[in-house]
């Protein structure tokens, strides 16, 4: 009696094609979360510094980026005049308050 050993050769499977629609719903879903992480929370703090520096009136005290603390005795558009000790008067950048100090 002859037995007669077959292998199972396996032939590799064809390369199965991609659909081009489901690659383009992750990209746009990466992109939407990264919106949402990133780019939200970024305009929502902008859009409230911007507030607050549009409401700086004469007499608030305020500190600047750089640490300094004043009183606001002079504003424009662009430009603020601080107070930072007696009879000491600074002119800086508006953008340059960081916040208003609480009373």
């Amino acid at each position: 009696m002859v037995y007669l050993a077959t292998l199972a050769v396996q032939t590799p499977a064809a390369p199965q094609a991609t659909n081009p629609m489901g690659s383009l719903i992750w990209m746009f879903l990466l992109i939407g979360i990264f919106w949402v992480v990133m780019i939200l929370p970024q305009r929502k703090q902008q859009k409230k510094r911007n507030e607050m520096l549009n409401a700086l009136k004469k007499g608030d005290k305020v500190i600047t980026v750089g640490g300094i603390h004043g009183e606001v005795i002079e504003l424009d558009d662009e430009d603020i005049r601080l107070r930072i000790a007696d009879k000491v008067e600074v002119r800086m950048a508006k953008s340059a308050v960081s916040r208003v100090k609480g009373e």
